[in-house]
């Protein structure tokens, strides 16, 4: 049974003595107390926070160990690397839309179960087209639940437990990633095989390490079972009787007593959703009433004083992702390289990145045969240890952004995460000490720490009513960089290696000196400032 604090037990007497009147929803949340119900719905929803790690970031191990069994080329792994990214640019407004109308829980349970099915099928992927199509169907599905699971987790709690709920879930989203390289190496370091002739493929460790990420999926879904529709989702609807039970199916949940002993007769829905539900509702019937309330809810962003503030932003969240996401896809293939280079060479020996990259390609084209009896591809444990440290230092920084950017500011911030990153992106390309050149890498992809600040300048630029707009667009335009960033290196590592890095760290350096020009970006936070921070911190993971 869960303790309610003395100061809660204060309210709840209060609110019972008029329990024959209706109440407001977040007395009603208030009632139920925060419990069991809670603690196991943050969890739930923070493992749907990294599902998108998990099928993004994994893929960037699998390529270099499938790349026999598919017959890749570097272009085929930067399609690969972009098409689940490509997959949720797609679908986030539908799944946004349908959320919307239908409820976050009949959106999220199905398009979870779809993500996991098409994770499952693409581990039995005989050959790169095949797999390209089922890894794209996964970004469609997951982008479901990854653009609903906040507002879903948000409208369980009430305004003092809502950000402290938000941010538990980050925690263990950050967890999770962590573990994304150790799962890696637990698995790919094995060599066993399964023989599946039957549809001509040989299952191996990286066709697991695929099932594997897509389980939390699968977890996810099946919570669902469990899980009701979001109470104020259904309250919005006009559903007295239904959130009533949703609530007390809570209290029970949380306390251990029956449910009858939560006397609520109504709730007050306290803010103007129903009728615009409502209004929602109507506008379905019609398409282009749909389309205009999408227009008239864009629009303005894009013009008058909006325009130049818009483009400043998405200038940085492009080029931004561009090498935070780009890059990151083919850091473990990169290192690999390195660390086969060093084999080669001995430990005793300088050259650049670029350089290993360029003189292992012939080696790892050369042991592929036409039955690929001899491509036995292995990822060196280094790129899953260089790996692990981009995890730790993101979970870290990201932590020390949280802390410092009030007093240091938004703008100081930008500057020297994007100009320190560009730095280290163009000394790479001259820089002969293996070891060196590895961690330069490691810092040149600590770019991604600036998603959250740009996010957060997002939120103080623009007005209330288009901060949603204004974010979700910002962050479409960051995810075009990704695939981009992902579809360039593939295009040019091989031929042009240097400028790869070149154009990432000249480009951070820019989008630093760009950020000068944000609007009012020297100004110094109100009070109210760190709650904002908080909630759009929760949207940049997303």
């Amino acid at each position: 049974m869960t303790s309610v604090s003395e100061s809660e037990e204060g309210i709840q007497n209060q609110i019972a003595e008029k329990c024959d009147q209706p109440i407001e929803f977040e007395d009603a949340l208030t009632r139920v107390t925060f419990g069991k119900f809670n603690y196991f719905l943050i969890f739930v929803c923070g493992v749907n926070l990294a599902i998108v790690s998990l099928e993004i970031l994994g893929i960037s191990f699998v390529n270099p160990i499938a790349q026999c069994d598919l017959e890749l080329s570097n272009q085929d792994k930067g399609v690969l690397s972009a098409t689940v990214v490509t997959g949720m640019i797609l679908s986030s407004h539908l799944w946004g839309f349908l959320a919307d109308t239908m409820g976050r829980r009949a959106v999220m349970m199905p398009t979870l179960f779809a993500a996991f099915f098409s994770t499952l099928l693409s581990s039995f992927s005989s050959n790169f087209w095949f797999f390209a199509v089922l890894r794209f169907l996964t970004g469609f599905f997951i982008s479901g639940s990854a653009a609903t699971v906040y507002a879903y987790l948000g409208e369980f709690h009430n305004t003092k437990n809502r950000t402290r709920a938000i941010m538990a879930a980050s925690t263990i989203f950050g967890f999770i990633c962590i573990g994304i390289p150790i799962l890696a190496w637990a698995i790919l370091r094995n060599t066993w095989t399964l023989d599946f002739s039957m549809i001509g493929i040989t299952y191996k460790p990286w066709r697991l390490f695929l099932v594997v990420c897509g389980l939390p999926n699968l977890f996810c879904a099946i919570s669902f079972f469990w899980l009701p529709e979001s109470p104020k989702f259904i309250l919005a609807q006009g559903r007295q009787t239904d959130t009533i039970k949703i609530l007390k199916r809570i209290y029970s949940i949380n306390t251990g007593k029956s449910r009858e002993t939560l006397k609520i007769s109504a709730v007050i829905h306290e803010d103007e959703s129903i009728s615009s539900q409502k209004d929602s509702g109507q506008d379905t019937k019609s398409v282009l009433r749909v389309l205009r309330s999408i227009y008239n809810q864009t629009a303005p962003i894009f013009m008058g004083d909006n325009l130049k503030k818009t483009l400043i932003l998405c200038t940085l969240q492009f080029w931004e992702l561009f090498t935070g996401h780009g890059m990151y896809m083919f850091f473990p293939d990169i290192l690999n390289r390195v660390a086969l280079h060093r084999g080669q060479r001995g430990d005793n020996y300088t050259a650049t990145i670029c350089q290993a990259v360029a003189e292992t390609t012939v080696n790892i084209k050369y042991i592929v045969t036409e039955d690929n009896t001899s491509c036995e591809l292995r990822l060196d444990f280094t790129a899953f240890e260089h790996t692990l440290e981009v995890e730790v230092l993101y979970a870290i920084g990201f932590a020390l952004v949280g802390i410092m950017i009030n007093k240091v500011g938004k703008l100081a911030m930008l500057l020297f995460v994007l100009i320190g990153s560009g730095i280290c992106g163009i000394a790479i390309v001259f820089t002969t000490i293996p070891t060196l050149s590895t961690y330069l890498y490691v810092i040149l992809l600590l770019c991604d720490l600036t998603m959250n600040v740009i996010n957060a300048v997002t939120i103080d630029l623009f007005p209330t009513h288009l901060r949603a707009m204004a974010v979700s667009i910002s962050l479409m335009v960051g995810r075009l960089g990704s695939v981009f960033g992902a579809n360039m290196v593939a295009a040019i590592l091989e031929y042009n290696c240097e400028a790869t890095f070149l154009i990432s760290g000249i480009s951070l350096i820019l989008c630093g000196i760009l950020s000068i020009f944000i609007p009012n970006i020297r100004a110094r936070p109100n009070k109210r400032v760190p709650e904002n921070k908080l909630s759009i911190s929760s949207v940049g993971i997303q």
